[in-house]
């Protein structure tokens, strides 16, 4: 089993900076690609990121697309989200999660943290 532990989360002005960590604790099978996900009060859960196993390949969801950065430490075993230039429609709670494939799909992912909250005030 894998447990995975995000952190990092908090409130922050429109146009600030946030950076999410999710710590990833345990065994899993084979190489896993790392995403983020987040889900807004009375929205659907959304792709956010995502970054393969050895970091060479990333993919972003267009909303965030040049103001967040995935990328991860395997030697620390996380998985981080750097987040600028905050909208006030960035605000849900972020998630981390684990597939053994790349992809933006959530139901591709296996593995689920419990989720941090990022509020942006306007």
């Amino acid at each position: 089993q894998v447990q995975l532990v995000e952190s990092g989360g908090g409130l922050v002005q429109a146009g600030g900076s946030l950076r999410l960590s999710c710590a990833a604790s345990g065994r899993a099978r084979g190489l896993y690609a790392m995403g983020w996900f987040r889900q807004a009060p009375g929205k659907e859960r959304e792709f956010v990121a995502t970054i393969s196993w050895s970091g060479g390949t990333t993919y972003y969801a267009n909303s965030v697309k040049g103001r967040f950065t995935i990328s991860r430490d395997n030697t620390r075993n996380t998985v981080y989200l750097q987040m600028n230039s905050l909208k006030h429609e960035d605000t849900a709670v972020y998630y981390c999660a684990g597939s053994p494939n790349l992809g933006r799909v959530a139901s591709l992912y296996d593995y689920w943290g419990l989720g941090t909250q990022v509020s942006v005030s306007s």
